[in-house]
């Protein structure tokens, strides 16, 4: 039995205008990153003679969605993209990348118009950081969109009854590497004390997913003349910086005191 390719679907209100795309996850492989490619379908009667376009985009937000009113957004573009699919500038065979888009031209006629996009370099994945009770700040995040839409051009303001959005992401590819486990290791030297306490603490692997608990060892050779009382762990600080903002977005992730 072959396997089922789920083909994602976004029409506009007043129909004119419909996103068909593959997937939704663009895997950034360190060396390169997924093209985003995908079709889009037209209806000329609503068109009316107007242009269609497609926009790749990535945005910084800071904030909810909802507070993006009086004229004041907490957001930044940091990517845009926009090309014309409609007339067509370029012959479909040269804008058609994928089988899935040949298979999708086939199947939906001839008012279907492929579209095919590719990263640039250093731009951040999809994140969403979302502050904890004792934080000071609001949420924040990194966000990609497909957005199509008509017009006389691309720089008029656009009709939300002729446009369509969908969401997409860009997720990095982490490798496993077991070979070499990463560490730290500190010396403390103690004043009226001839031999120094030395600490040594390992993780089991360098790439920890959601949910799963991080193991760390901790190795304590105590050559001096002190007691030790007690040790605590907590987790480190994460640093959002995004290029292009001056500001540095801090949160902590976690803070987890542990008496050993």
């Amino acid at each position: 039995m072959s396997p089922k390719h789920v083909v994602f679907k976004k029409v506009s209100r007043d129909k004119s205008v419909a996103v068909y795309m593959a997937k939704r996850d663009f895997v950034d492989h360190c060396d390169f990153v997924d093209p985003v490619d995908g079709v889009i379908v037209i209806d000329p009667v609503q068109l009316k003679g107007k242009k269609v376009y497609v926009m790749l985009s990535c945005t910084f937000r800071y904030g909810r969605q909802d507070m993006d009113v009086m004229g004041v957004a907490f957001r930044r573009d940091l990517f845009v993209v926009t090309r014309q699919v409609y007339p067509e500038m370029q012959d479909k065979d040269k804008l058609t990348h994928t089988r899935v888009q040949q298979k999708l031209l086939h199947k939906l006629g001839d008012n279907t118009y492929p579209f095919f996009f590719e990263f640039p370099d250093n731009l951040p994945c999809s994140v969403s950081l979302q502050p904890g009770p004792n934080d000071v700040g609001k949420k924040c995040a990194v966000e990609f969109e497909v957005k199509a839409f008509c017009g006389e051009d691309q720089d008029e303001k656009v009709n939300k009854q002729s446009s369509v959005r969908l969401t997409i992401r860009k997720i990095q590819f982490s490798p496993e590497n077991t070979e070499v486990a990463p560490f730290a290791d500190m010396t403390f030297e103690f004043l009226m004390s001839e031999k120094p306490l030395h600490v040594k603490l390992s993780l089991p692997k360098e790439t920890f997913y959601h949910g799963e608990p991080v193991k760390a060892n901790v190795e304590i050779t105590n050559s001096s003349s002190r007691n030790i009382k007690d040790i605590s762990l907590s987790g480190g600080i994460l640093l959002l910086h995004i290029k292009h903002l001056p500001q540095l977005y801090t949160f902590s992730f976690t803070h987890l005191p542990s008496l050993l």
